[in-house]
């Protein structure tokens, strides 16, 4: 079974794997013998799947969720059941490179306009102007 990203990309099940390990939180004694937390490794290094550019903007994306060794890591424990935990770290990890595939648009640098320029220093020289009243006359 693929997870599908979008209509032309999906992850295969080998590029990614789900260990369940115990969850604090809620769940009363039931928290203490079932293993609901899932956390989700994404082998990003070895994927096939994303190009360099998107998998340079995940690595960005991703923080401290990043391993040395090239894995993403996420962590699920939100919910009481595995089946909600798996099913949300799964969304989470689609939501992620979903972002990541979107190219951020570059920043081109505007000069302020000759009217705005001219609105500054009118109200510098109004404030100054304000400032200089406050003054007390002295020598008279």
């Amino acid at each position: 079974m693929a997870i599908e990203i979008t209509p032309n990309i999906s992850l295969e099940d080998n590029e990614i794997s789900l260990d369940f390990v115990r969850a604090s939180g809620p769940g009363g004694q039931n928290v203490n013998k079932v293993a609901t937390a899932v956390q989700l490794r994404f082998n990003l290094q070895n994927s096939q799947t994303l190009s360099a550019d998107v998998k340079e903007r995940l690595i960005r994306l991703a923080g401290s969720r990043m391993t040395d060794e090239g894995f993403l890591l996420i962590e699920a424990k939100r919910f009481r059941t595995q089946e909600q935990n798996r099913a949300d770290a799964i969304q989470r990890l689609v939501n992620m490179i979903k972002s990541a595939l979107h190219a951020p648009k570059k920043r081109r640098p505007t000069r302020p306009t000759l009217a705005s320029q001219a609105k500054r220093i009118q109200s510098k020289k109004l404030h100054g102007a304000t400032k200089k009243l406050r003054q007390s006359i002295t020598g008279e």
